[in-house]
C-alpha cells in the first residue's frame, strides 16, 4: 500500500464537509477544540488515534464518516500546537489517515500537504530518545510511514525536495546505538523508496546522505554512517549516476560551489569505494584525469586517495582498472617530492595486502631507492622492511637487494635504517627460524653484508655494526651456551671478507680497551706536565673512536674529570676492562656506571649517551672464560661428530677449522680466558689432527695464551714441547713458523729448545731435495730472527755455504715452459719455493742482527739487486720458467723493502737499489705488481717504511689495469691521511717532519722519475707526458687540501732541487738535465692546478742529501728545461697514441695480462690480427683505442701473446697463439719507438712496414734506441753500435721487464734483448755472498731501461 499513484481531488468529500459543516468523532470522543484543556485534548486524541489505528482501507462508510475529522486534524491548530504529546498523537492520526485513504489523500492543497509532511517529519525527532514513554508511538509513526510509503505522495509537490532533505537529515540525526534493527530497517525503507521511486536525487539530498561519510561526522555518529552505508548499498543502481554527476562537477569541471562537500571529495570517494566500488564506476576515469593535474598539491591528494583504494585489503581495483593503476604507478616518478614520498609509503600496504602487485612495484621502487631525496630513499627501505617483517614471501630478492644497496647510502639516516632493517630480518628468519629453512636461506647473505660495512671509514657505521652484532647477529642476552653456539656457526658460515671484518671489530674493541686501561694507569701516576700531555693524547685517541669526534672530545674530557674525582667509578671501569671480567659482571658494571652518571633532571643527556657508546665498545659482553669453554666444547663435538653441524648448514670439517680460527682470533683479544686445562687438552687434540690449518691455528692459540702453561700446567707443557719440535722440523711452513714463535713466547728455556731444532735442521739441509727444504728454511729463519745473539754466527756459515752458493746460485731443475708469467701456488716448483724461503731467511737473519758490522747486509742487497736485474734468473742459464722468475722477482723486491724497514739497513740501501726495488711495482706480471703494492701499502700505513718508499706509488700511473691504479690511489690517500693525523695527534712528531710530512715525498718522487728507465730523452713530449702523469698521480692526492700552504711548499721544493745536483751522478750533465726537466714538469703541474702555490712558502724545505747535493753558493738555475710549446701540450691533455702500459682504462679480462710490447721498427705489425687490415691512422689513435686490448682474451701473463706480421700465409700461423687476438689490438701494433708519431702503413707485409719505419727514421734524425727489459743490464756485444736495420728481422724479445738505455752511454744503441755477460769461471767458483756486482758502473755505463709501454692519457 503506497501513494505512488497520483492522488485524485477529493471534491466530493470536501463537499460533504462543507455541506453539513459538522465533524464526526468516534464514539465516546467529544469535540476537540481549543476550548478544552491540554490533558483532555490528549485524552480525546488518544481515542481518535485508536479509532484510526483500527480502521482499514475497506471501511468506506467510516472513511466517509471521518473525513471531516481528517481535515480538521490537519488544521493549523493541531500542526502548530505547543504540546509535543498533542503533536505526536496528531502525527500518528495523520499517518493512519494517509494509510486509510491511500492511494488518494484527503488533502488537495499542495501547501497543506507540504505543511503536513514537514510536521510529521518534525515529530520523527522523537525517535532519538528510546527511553521516552512515548517512544512506541514514535516508532509506530515511523513504521506506518515506511510501510505505506506515505512520503511518495510528495513527488507531485514542486518543492518536495525540501521535505525529503528535512526527512533525511532528521533520520540521520536521530539514529543512535540504542535503536534496534527494526528502527534502522524502517528508516531505510522510508529513504530508499524516496530515492528509488523518484525521478532523481538532487545534490542537496545527496549531500544529506554523503555528509555522514565524512570522517568528522563518521566519528561523531557511527550509526548514521552505518545507515548511510546500507542506504547507498541498497540504492546503488539509482544513486550511482547522481554520485558520478557530483564528482564530475567537482573534479572535472571544477565547480566546487555545487556542494558544501566539494572539499571532501577524496574522503567521500574513499568511503564510497569501501562501501561499494560500483558506486564509483564512472568516477575512476575522472581520477586518472586528476592524476595528471598541473597542481602538485592536487596530484598529492589524488595519490593519497588512490593509495588507500589500491592498498585496501579487499580491493581489486588494480586488476579491474589497469589504466588507472598504470597511471598511478607513474606518480612514483612525479616531479613533486611529496607525491613521490606518498607513492613510496603506499607501497608497503600494497605489498602486504596485494603480493601479486609486487612485480609492478619493484621497478618503481628501484628507481626511488636512488631518489635524490633522502626521505624518499629512507621510506623505500621502511616500505620493504615492513612488508618483509610481516611475511618474507611478500618481498622478492630484488626488493631486498634495494635495501642492501642502501646500506652504502651517502646519508647516515638511510644507511642506519637499511642496516637495522636487515638486522631485524636476520634475527627473525635466521636466528629464530620463524619461517623455516627456505626463508633463512633467502636472507642468509645479510650477516655477511652487515659485517662488510665495518670496512667503511665512518665511525658511525662501525659502531652500528658492533651494536647489530651484539643485539641481532649474536644477541648478548642469550645464555652462554646458546650465545656461543650462535657465534660458532655464524663464524663458520661467514665469507672471508666478513670474517676479516669481524676480526677487525674485535681488534678495534680490544685496542680501545687498552687505551682506556692506559688512561686509568695514568690516573694512578702523580700529576705532572708529561702525565697531563700523555693523558690528553689518550683522550683524543679515545674520542676518535666515538661518534662525532668533535663533540666527543668535550664529553671524554668531562668523563676523565669524573674519573679523577670518583674513585668508585674508576674501580668499576677497571673491573669492566679487566681480562678476568665475566659477561655478567660487565653488564652490571655498565649499568652501575650509567646510573652514577645519569641526571634525573635531564631526560636527554648527550654526555651519558656518549659514555654509553664507550662502555658498549669496551664491555666484554660476548666472551669470557665460560664462553671460551663453551666454544671448545662445541668444537669437540664437531671433532667427535656429535654436533649439529649439518643442521646448521656447515660441514664438520668447516666447523672445526672455523672454530679454531675463531679461537685463534679470540686468543689475541681475550688470552686470559683460555687458561684452563680443559681448553688446552682440546687444543692438543687439534694439534694431532691431519688438517694443517687446524694444527696451525692451535699452535698460534698456544703462542698467544700459553704464558702460564710452564708454571701452572706442567702436564700440558710436557705434552706440547715434542709436538712443537715435530711441527718446527717437519710441519708445514706456517706450522713451523708458529711453532718456533710459540716456543720463544711461552718457555723460559727457549734457547735450549730452539737449539734442539736449529742444530739438526742446519746439518740436514740438502739442496738436491728442495721439497724437504722449505719447512727447515722457515724454522731456521725465524729462529735466527728471534734469537740473534745465539744463532746469528752459526747462521752466517749456513747462509754463505748453503743458502747462496748451493741454493740461490744454482738451478738444478728446468722450469716448465708454459708461457705463463704466473702460476698458482700448487704449480710452483719446489726448488723455487725453496729459493723464495731462502731469500726470506736472509732477511730474517739480518733483521735479527739489526747491524751491518759484518757487511752481510751489503752482500745481501747486492744479491737481491742482481736478482732483480736478471729478472729473477740469477744464474742466467734460462732453465727457470717465466712464472718462477716472477716469484723470485717479487721475493727480491719484497726483501729489499723489508730490510728498508730497519733503520740500519735503510741507510746502506743505495739509490740504485731503491730504484730497482721501485720498478717491481711496474713489473710485467700482474700478480707481482699487485702483491708488491699490497706489501708496500701495509708497511707504509704502519709507518714502518721511510717516506721515500711512498714515492713508488707514483709509478702506478703506468699500470695498465684501472683497478690497480685505483687501488694505488686509495693507498696514497690512506697513507697521507694517516701521516697527517699522526702529526696532529703527536706533538713530538714535528721534530721528524722530514720523515713524516707527506709533502716531503715530492723530492723522492722527482728523483725516482728522473731515473725512470723509460725517460731517455728529456725533450721527448710523449716521455714528458708520462712523467707528468706519474707526477700528477701523486700530486693530485697531495694537493686535495692546501694545509699550511702546502702547495707553495711543494713548489719551493721543486725550485730548490733545481739549485742542486743529482747526488747519484753529480758530474753527468745529462742526468742533471733530466732531473731539472722533471722539476720543471712538476712546477708546470703545480702552477696549473693551484692558484695558491705562488704564496710564500711557510718554511724552507730540507732536501735529502742521499739524493741531492748541497746547493752551491753562486749557482743559479733559472733556465726552463721544457719549451712553451711542450708546456702547452702537457697541460692541454692532447690524446696520446696509446696507454702507457697498454690498456689503461679498462680492466684486463684475464688476471695480469702482459702489457708490455717492444717497439722497434720491425715490430710495428705485432699484436695485429692477421685477419684485419692495417689502419694507416692507428698509430695516432687515442688511448681509448689501446684500451680495447684489455677486453681481449689474451692473458697479461702469457709469455708471448703477440705475433709479428709476416708474409707467411694465414693458414700457417699457430692457431693456439692467435685464436684470442682480435682486430681491436691493432692499435698497439703501429706504435713505433718514437711514440706519438703518425705513420702510414699498408697491408702489403713486413717489407712496407720496414720501409716506412726507415723513412721515418731518416726524417726525424737518428733512430731511437730499442728498449730492452726493465731492471736488466744490457749485454756487452761486439756490435755495440748495431743499427736499427740489423734488429728489424729479429723476433720479439720474450723478456718482460722494461728498461731504458741512455743515448749517451757507449752501448746506447745496443740490441734491446741484450743480456748481462756471463760471470767468469773464477767468479763462478767464488762464494755467492762475495760476488761483487759493480752497480755503480752498471748504472752509469749501461742504465737498464724498460720495454716501452703504450702511453697513458690522464
Amino acid at each position: 500500500m503506497d501513494f505512488t499513484a497520483q492522488p485524485k481531488p477529493a471534491t466530493a468529500l470536501c463537499g460533504v464537509v462543507s455541506a453539513d459543516g459538522k465533524i464526526a468523532y468516534p464514539p465516546g470522543v467529544k469535540e476537540i477544540t481549543d476550548k478544552i484543556t491540554t490533558d483532555e485534548m490528549i485524552k480525546r486524541l488518544k481515542m481518535v488515534v485508536k479509532t484510526f489505528m483500527d480502521m482499514d482501507q475497506d471501511s468506506e462508510d467510516e472513511k466517509q464518516q471521518y473525513l471531516p475529522l481528517a481535515l480538521h486534524l490537519a488544521s493549523e491548530f493541531f500542526l502548530r500546537n505547543p504540546n509535543k504529546d498533542v503533536r505526536l498523537l496528531v502525527a500518528c492520526c495523520l499517518a493512519d489517515i494517509f494509510r486509510i485513504y491511500a492511494p488518494e489523500a484527503p488533502y488537495t492543497s499542495h501547501d497543506k500537504l507540504k505543511d503536513i509532511f514537514l510536521f510529521i517529519t518534525r515529530q520523527l525527532k522523537g525517535l532519538e530518545d528510546t527511553k521516552s514513554p512515548q517512544f512506541n508511538r514514535y516508532f509506530y509513526l515511523l513504521e506506518n510511514l515506511a510501510w505505506v510509503k506515505s512520503y511518495n505522495i510528495c513527488f507531485e509537490l514542486e518543492d518536495c525536495n525540501e521535505i525529503f532533505i528535512q526527512l533525511f537529515r532528521t533520520l540521520f540525526s536521530v539514529i543512535n546505538n540504542s535503536h534496534n534493527k527494526k528502527v534502522q530497517m524502517h528508516m531505510l525503507d522510508l529513504m530508499s523508496s524516496i530515492i528509488m521511486e523518484g525521478d532523481g536525487v538532487t545534490q542537496e539530498l545527496l549531500d544529506s546522505i554523503l555528509i555522514n561519510l565524512i570522517p568528522a561526522h563518521k566519528n561523531l555518529n557511527k550509526q548514521s554512517f552505518d545507515l548511510a552505508k546500507v542506504l547507498l548499498k541498497r540504492t546503488v543502481q539509482t544513486i550511482e549516476a547522481c554520485i558520478a554527476n557530483f564528482f564530475n562537477q567537482v573534479l572535472v569541471l571544477g565547480r566546487s560551489s555545487v556542494s558544501d562537500l566539494s572539499e571532501h571529495v577524496f574522503d567521500l570517494i574513499q568511503e564510497l569505494f569501501a562501501i561499494d566500488p560500483h558506486l564509483l564506476l564512472s568516477v575512476m576515469p575522472q581520477l586518472e584525469f586528476k592524476l595528471k593535474s598541473n597542481d602538485g598539491e592536487e596530484r598529492l591528494a589524488v595519490v593519497r586517495l588512490l593509495a588507500k583504494l589500491f592498498g585496501s585489503k579487499d580491493s581489486d581495483l588494480a586488476t579491474q582498472n589497469r589504466p588507472l593503476w598504470q597511471c598511478f604507478l607513474g606518480r612514483f616518478n612525479d616531479i613533486h617530492v611529496p607525491v613521490r614520498l606518498e607513492s613510496v609509503k603506499f607501497a608497503s600496504h600494497c605489498l602486504m595486502n596485494h603480493p601479486d602487485l609486487a612485480k609492478d612495484l619493484t621497478e618503481y621502487l628501484k628507481v626511488r631507492s636512488h631518489d635524490p631525496e633522502e626521505a624518499i630513499r629512507h621510506d623505500v627501505i621502511v616500505t620493504i622492511i615492513t612488508a618483509a617483517k610481516r611475511d618474507l614471501a611478500l618481498v622478492n630478492d630484488q626488493l631486498l637487494g634495494f635495501v642492501r644497496e642502501r646500506t652504502l647510502d651517502k646519508r647516515w639516516r638511510v644507511r642506519k635504517e637499511a642496516m637495522m632493517g636487515l638486522a631485524q630480518l636476520y634475527k627473525k628468519y635466521c636466528l629464530h627460524g620463524e619461517a623455516g629453512k627456505e626463508a633463512a636461506e633467502k636472507v642468509s647473505w645479510i650477516k655477511d653484508k652487515l659485517l662488510h660495512i665495518y670496512y667503511q671509514n665512518s665511525i658511525d657505521d662501525k659502531l652500528l655494526v658492533e651494536k647489530i652484532f651484539a643485539q641481532y647477529l649474536v644477541p648478548h642476552n642469550l645464555e652462554t651456551e646458546e650465545r656461543m653456539k650462535c657465534l660458532y656457526y655464524l663464524y663458520a658460515s661467514l665469507d672471508p671478507n666478513a670474517v676479516k671484518a669481524l676480526n677487525e671489530m674485535w681488534k678495534c674493541q680490544n685496542m680501545l680497551r687498552s687505551h682506556v686501561r692506559e688512561l686509568l694507569d695514568l690516573h694512578k701516576q702523580p700529576t705532572s706536565e708529561a702525565n697531563c700531555s700523555a693523558m690528553f693524547g689518550k683522550l683524543m685517541t679515545i674520542a676518535k673512536n666515538l661518534p662525532d669526534p668533535g663533540k666527543a672530545q668535550d664529553f671524554v674530557k668531562k668523563f676523565n674529570q669524573v674519573l679523577g674525582d670518583d674513585e668508585k667509578l674508576r674501580s668499576q671501569l677497571e673491573l669492566l676492562i679487566s681480562p678476568t671480567c665475566s659477561c655478567k659482571q660487565a653488564d652490571v658494571c655498565v649499568r652501575e656506571i650509567a646510573r652514577k652518571l645519569a641526571n634525573p633532571k635531564q631526560p636527554t643527556n648527550p654526555f651519558l649517551e656518549m659514555v654509553k657508546f664507550l662502555l658498549e665498545r669496551i664491555a666484554p659482553v660476548h666472551i669470557d672464560s665460560e664462553a671460551i669453554s663453551a666454544l671448545v666444547k662445541l668444537m669437540n663435538k664437531s671433532i667427535e661428530g656429535t654436533a649439529d653441524d649439518e643442521e646448521e648448514g656447515v660441514s664438520p670439517d668447516t666447523a672445526i677449522r672455523s672454530g679454531l680460527e675463531l679461537l685463534k682470533v679470540l686468543s689475541f683479544t681475550h688470552p686470559t680466558s683460555f687458561h684452563s686445562a680443559e681448553t688446552y687438552e682440546s687444543l692438543l687434540q687439534c694439534l694431532r689432527m691431519e688438517d694443517d690449518k687446524v694444527a696451525e691455528a692451535a699452535i698460534q692459540i698456544f703462542r698467544n695464551t700459553g704464558h702460564k702453561i710452564e708454571t701452572d700446567l706442567p702436564q700440558i707443557r710436557s705434552t706440547l714441547i715434542p709436538i712443537l719440535h715435530q711441527k718446527a722440523k717437519r710441519g708445514t711452513p706456517h706450522q713451523a713458523k708458529q711453532a718456533v714463535h710459540c716456543i720463544h713466547a711461552i718457555f723460559t728455556n727457549k734457547e735450549v729448545q730452539l737449539a734442539q731444532i736449529f742444530e739438526p735442521l742446519s746439518r740436514s739441509l740438502n739442496a738436491d731435495v728442495p721439497e724437504q727444504l722449505i719447512t727447515p728454511l722457515v724454522s731456521l729463519g725465524h729462529i735466527s730472527m728471534l734469537a740473534p745473539d745465539q744463532f746469528a754466527s752459526p747462521m752466517k756459515s749456513v747462509v754463505a755455504n748453503f743458502i747462496v752458493k748451493d741454493l740461490l746460485m744454482n738451478d738444478r731443475s728446468t722450469g716448465e715452459k708454459n708461457g705463463k708469467l704466473w702460476s698458482p701456488d700448487e704449480e710452483v716448483s719446489p726448488e723455487v719455493l725453496a729459493k723464495v724461503q731462502a731469500i726470506k731467511l736472509l732477511v730474517r737473519w739480518l733483521l735479527g742482527m739489526k747491524n751491518n758490522q759484518s757487511k752481510s747486509a751489503n752482500s745481501t742487497l747486492r744479491l737481491l739487486s742482481a736478482m732483480l736485474v736478471s729478472e729473477g734468473d740469477l744464474t742466467e742459464q734460462k732453465r727457470i720458467s717465466k712464472s718462477d722468475m716472477s716469484r723470485l722477482r717479487l721475493a727480491a723486491g719484497s726483501a729489499i723493502m723489508k730490510l728498508a724497514q730497519e733503520p740500519c739497513y735503510h741507510e746502506i740501501i743505495t739509490p740504485e737499489q731503491f730504484q730497482l726495488c721501485a720498478l717491481v711495482i711496474n713489473d710485467e706480471c700482474y700478480q707481482v705488481r699487485q702483491i708488491f703494492a699490497q706489501k708496500l701499502h701495509k708497511a707504509l700505513v704502519k709507518l714502518l717504511l721511510p717516506l721515500e718508499y711512498m714515492a713508488i706509488f707514483a709509478l702506478c700511473a703506468k699500470d695498465p689495469v684501472k683497478e690497480r691504479r685505483a687501488h694505488a690511489r686509495q693507498c696514497l690517500l690512506k697513507n697521507i691521511s694517516i701521516r697527517r693525523e699522526y702529526i696532529k695527534q703527536n706533538p713530538m712528531a714535528t721534530e721528524k717532519l722530514l720523515s713524516l710530512l707527506p709533502e716531503y715525498v715530492v723530492p723522492y718522487m722527482i728523483h725516482l722519475l728522473a731515473h725512470d728507465p723509460d725517460f731517455t730523452r728529456s725533450q721527448d713530449v710523449d716521455q714528458l707526458r708520462d712523467i707528468k702523469e706519474c707526477l700528477w698521480f701523486m700530486l693530485e692526492v697531495l694537493m686535495t687540501k692546501n694545509e699550511n700552504n702546502s702547495h707553495a711548499f711543494m713548489k719551493k721544493m721543486a725550485e730548490n732541487i733545481k739549485l742542486t745536483k743529482d747526488a747519484q751522478s753529480p758530474d753527468e750533465s745529462k742526468t742533471n738535465e733530466k732531473l731539472y726537466t722533471v722539476c720543471d714538469v712538476a712546477l708546470c703541474v703545480i702552477n696549473s692546478k693551484s692558484a695558491l702555490c705562488n704564496a710564500e712558502s711557510p718554511k724552507d724545505p730540507v732536501l735529502p742529501v742521499k739524493f741531492f747535493t748541497q746547493p752551491e753558493k753562486d749557482f743559479c738555475n733559472d733556465k726552463s728545461y721544457i719549451s712553451e710549446e711542450t708546456r702547452v701540450l702537457l697541460l692541454t691533455g692532447k690524446p696520446k697514441p696509446a696507454g702507457v702500459l697498454g690498456a689503461v682504462n679498462k680492466p684486463l679480462s684475464a688476471t695480469g695480462r702482459k702489457p708490455y710490447v717492444r717497439s722497434t721498427g720491425a715490430e710495428t705489425g705485432s699484436n695485429i690480427n692477421v685477419n684485419s687490415e692495417l689502419n694507416p691512422s692507428t698509430g695516432n689513435r687515442p688511448r681509448e683505442q689501446s684500451s680495447e686490448a684489455a677486453e681481449t682474451g689474451v692473458s697479461e701473463n702469457e709469455e708471448n701473446p703477440v705475433r709479428i706480421i709476416s708474409v707467411t700465409p694465414v693458414k700457417n700461423i699457430d692457431p693456439v697463439k692467435n685464436k684470442e687476438i682480435n682486430s681491436d689490438q691493432s692499435a698497439q701494433g703501429n706504435i713505433s719507438s718514437d711514440r706519438g708519431k703518425k705513420r702510414t702503413v699498408t697491408a702489403a707485409g713486413a717489407e712496407n712496414i720496414q720501409q716506412k719505419t726507415d723513412e721515418k727514421a731518416d726524417e726525424s734524425g737518428p733512430p731511437a734506441p730499442s728498449k730492452p727489459r726493465r731492471g736488466r743490464r744490457p749485454k756487452s756485444e761486439s756490435q755495440g753500435n748495431a743499427t736499427k736495420n740489423d734488429d728489424i728481422n729479429k723476433p720479439l724479445s720474450k723478456g718482460r721487464k722494461r728498461a731504458a738505455v741512455s743515448q749517451e752511454s757507449p752501448g746506447g744503441l745496443e740490441a734491446g734483448n741484450a743480456k748481462a755477460p756471463k760471470l767468469q769461471d773464477t767468479a763462478k767458483k767464488a762464494a755467492p755472498t762475495e760476488r761483487q756486482i759493480d752497480l755503480q758502473r752498471f748504472w752509469t755505463s749501461h742504465i737498464p731501461i724498460r720495454k716501452q709501454r703504450p702511453p697513458s692519457d690522464f
